[in-house]
C-alpha cells in the first residue's frame, strides 16, 4: 500500500447499475410517446380539419397576444371560456397565427391527460399492466376523438386532463395521512372553478367527486379546508362571475340554449343519438363523419360495463364499510364517483335536443367520458387476471369455479380485444382520410396567397369561410358573414362588418359549386357594378367591376 493513501475496503466498493423501469411502465412510456407523436404528425398534415369556430378562438388568442383585448367568452356568446386562447397567445406572439401554433397547447394537454390517467389508474389500485392497457386505449385516435383532443374550438381539450387531476386530488385527500392538505384543497377548488368557467360539461364529475369529499372529509371541510376550497373555487370562476355581474349575463341560460332547448327533437331521435351513436363516437370506434353498424357494438357493451363496474365498486365499499379508510376503500369510492359522473354526462346528453338533431357532431359533448376509462375497464381487468391462475382456482374452489373463471376471463379478453381492435380500425380510417384533408388545407392556403397578391383587404363570405380566412391572414383580410341569399349573416366580431361595409372595393369569396357561388355567378358581367371572378384551387373570388 502506498504511504498516505488509504485503500477503500473492497466490500464497500459496489458497482452502481442504473435503475431500470419495469417492463409495463417502459411500454406505457413508449405507447404514450407514440400516441403524442401520431397526433403531432396529424397536426403537420392539417388533421383534423380546422374551421371558423377554431379560428374564432385563434382570433381571441391573437388579440390577447397583441394586447387588443382580453375576452372572457368565446366571441359572440356568453358561455365557453377562452382558456385555450390564453394558452396559445404567447406562442402566437412569438410565431404568428397558424393552426399548428394554436393546437400545440391542446397537444400538450393531451400528453398531460395520458400521464394523469396512468397515475390515476395506479392510485386506484391498478397494477402496471392495467395502467398500460388504459394508456393504450386512450392512445387510439379516431376521428371524433382527435377532434375533441386537438381542435382549439373551446372547452374540450382541457376537460379530460382537468377531470383526471380532480380524481387524483380526490384520492389524495381521502387517503388518511395524505400529507400537506391545504394546497390540495386549493388545487381542487381552482381546477373545478376554471372548469366551470371553461365548459360546464364536466359538472357531473365535479358533483360526484365533490360529494365523495363531503361524505368522507366533512369535518375537515368545516374548518380551514372549506375556506381554502371555497376561495380557490371563486378564484377559478372569477372571469365568469365578474363578467356576469358587469354585463348582466346569465351563462347558465346560454348553455341551456346551446343544448337545443329552442328546437325540440323527437325522443326516439334523442335516445338513438345519445345512447346508440353517442358512446361509440365518444370512445373512438367510428369512421370519420359516420358510424357503421358493426362499430355500434359498444352501445350495448357500454351500459352493461358501466353497471358492472359500479356494482363492483359498491360491493367493495360495502365489504370495507365500518373499518378504517383503506386504500382499497378509497379507490372503490373514487371509481364509483367517476362512473357516476360518466353516467351523468351521458344522461344529460341523451336528454338534450342536440343528441337528436345533430348526433354525429354533437357527440363531442361526451368527450369527457374518457376520464372514467380507468374505472370503466376495471371489472374486465379483474376478470382477465385469474386466467393465469385457473389451476390454483380449481384446486381451492373446485372445477366449477375454475370453469367460471376461465369463461369470465375469455369473455373479458374478447371485449378488450374488441375495444382495441375497433379503435385501431377507426384510427386507420383517420390516417387514410389525411391526404384529402391536407389537400383542402393547401387549397385554402392558395386562397390566402391569391387574396394577398390581389391586394384584397375586405371580403364577404359564408360563416365557415370568414373567421378562418381572417385568422389565417392575421387580420390582414377582414371578412363579413353573408347567407347564401346575400343577406347579412352571424358575425362573431361585428367590427369586421363595419370595416367591410366601409370599403366600396370589398370582394366576395365562395367555395366553387356552393349555393353562394351560384348566387354570385348571376352577377357576373361586363357592365359597371357587376362582378369579375378569379378562380383559385376550388375557390371563387368575386371582385367589383369599376
Amino acid at each position: 500500500m502506498t504511504a498516505g493513501v488509504r485503500e477503500e475496503p473492497r466490500e464497500t466498493v459496489r458497482s452502481r447499475t442504473p435503475r431500470r423501469l419495469p417492463l409495463p411502465t417502459l411500454l406505457a412510456v413508449l405507447v404514450g410517446f407514440a400516441a403524442v407523436g401520431y397526433r403531432l404528425a396529424l397536426l403537420f398534415a392539417d388533421v383534423p380539419p380546422t374551421n371558423s369556430d377554431e379560428a374564432t378562438m385563434g382570433l381571441a388568442a391573437l388579440h390577447i397576444a397583441r394586447g387588443d383585448g382580453f375576452p372572457v367568452w368565446f366571441y359572440g356568446q356568453a358561455y365557453m371560456g377562452t382558456l385555450e386562447a390564453y394558452l396559445a397567445a404567447p406562442l402566437i406572439a412569438l410565431a404568428g397565427p397558424s393552426v399548428l401554433v394554436l393546437r400545440l397547447p391542446t397537444l400538450a394537454l393531451y400528453a398531460l391527460f395520458l400521464l394523469l390517467s396512468w397515475r390515476l389508474t395506479r392510485r386506484l389500485g391498478g397494477d402496471r399492466w392495467y395502467a398500460l392497457l388504459v394508456v393504450a386505449v386512450l392512445a387510439l385516435g379516431a376521428d371524433r376523438v382527435v377532434k375533441n383532443q386537438l381542435i382549439a374550438g373551446g372547452g374540450y381539450p382541457e376537460l379530460n386532463p382537468a377531470g383526471a387531476a380532480l380524481a387524483l386530488l380526490t384520492v389524495g385527500l381521502c387517503v388518511t395521512g395524505a400529507g400537506a392538505r391545504l394546497p390540495r384543497w386549493a388545487a381542487w377548488g381552482l381546477i373545478a372553478g376554471v372548469l366551470l368557467w371553461v365548459d360546464p360539461l364536466i359538472l357531473p364529475y365535479v358533483l360526484t367527486l365533490g360529494a365523495l369529499l363531503v361524505a368522507w372529509r366533512w369535518r375537515e371541510l368545516a374548518g380551514r379546508a372549506g375556506v381554502v376550497l371555497a376561495g380557490a373555487l371563486l378564484l377559478g370562476t372569477a372571469p365568469m362571475l365578474v363578467d356576469s355581474l358587469r354585463h348582466g349575463r346569465n351563462p347558465v341560460s346560454a348553455v341551456l340554449a346551446a343544448g337545443g332547448t329552442g328546437a325540440s327533437a323527437d325522443w326516439a331521435d334523442r335516445l338513438y343519438g345519445g345512447l346508440v351513436l353517442g358512446p361509440p363516437l365518444a370512445m373512438g370506434f367510428c369512421s370519420p363523419g359516420r358510424c357503421a353498424t358493426w362499430q355500434l357494438w359498444w352501445a350495448l357493451a357500454f351500459p352493461v360495463l358501466l353497471a358492472l363496474a359500479a356494482f363492483t365498486a359498491w360491493h367493495t365499499l360495502r365489504r370495507t364499510w365500518g373499518g378504517p379508510r383503506s386504500v382499497e376503500r378509497v379507490s372503490a369510492g373514487v371509481r364509483l364517483a367517476l362512473l357516476g359522473g360518466a353516467a351523468g354526462v351521458l344522461a344529460a346528453y341523451a336528454l338534450s335536443n342536440a343528441a337528436g338533431r345533430t348526433p354525429i357532431e354533437s357527440s363531442r359533448y361526451l368527450s369527457c367520458l374518457a376520464v372514467a376509462v380507468p374505472a370503466l375497464l376495471w371489472p374486465l381487468w379483474q376478470a382477465v387476471r385469474p386466467l393465469a391462475e385457473v389451476e390454483s382456482i380449481k384446486a381451492t374452489g373446485g372445477r366449477a369455479a375454475g370453469a367460471r373463471a376461465r369463461v369470465a376471463g375469455v369473455g373479458a379478453v374478447a371485449v378488450l380485444a374488441g375495444v382495441l381492435g375497433t379503435g385501431a380500425a377507426a384510427t386507420v380510417e383517420v390516417i387514410r382520410a389525411a391526404p384529402a384533408v391536407h389537400a383542402e388545407a393547401d387549397r385554402h392556403r392558395s386562397l390566402v396567397d391569391t387574396l394577398g397578391a390581389l391586394g384584397v383587404r375586405h371580403v364577404r363570405g359564408g360563416y365557415w369561410t370568414c373567421n378562418r380566412l381572417t385568422y389565417a391572414t392575421g387580420e390582414n383580410v377582414l371578412c363579413a358573414v353573408v347567407e347564401d341569399d346575400l343577406r347579412p349573416g352571424f358575425d362573431r366580431l361585428p367590427a369586421y362588418r363595419r370595416e367591410v361595409a366601409a370599403d366600396p372595393d370589398a370582394a366576395w369569396v365562395a367555395l366553387a359549386g356552393s349555393p353562394l357561388a351560384a348566387r354570385l355567378d348571376a352577377r357576373l358581367g361586363p357592365e359597371p357594378g357587376a362582378l369579375d371572378v378569379v378562380t383559385v384551387a376550388g375557390w371563387r373570388i368575386y371582385l367589383p367591376r369599376r
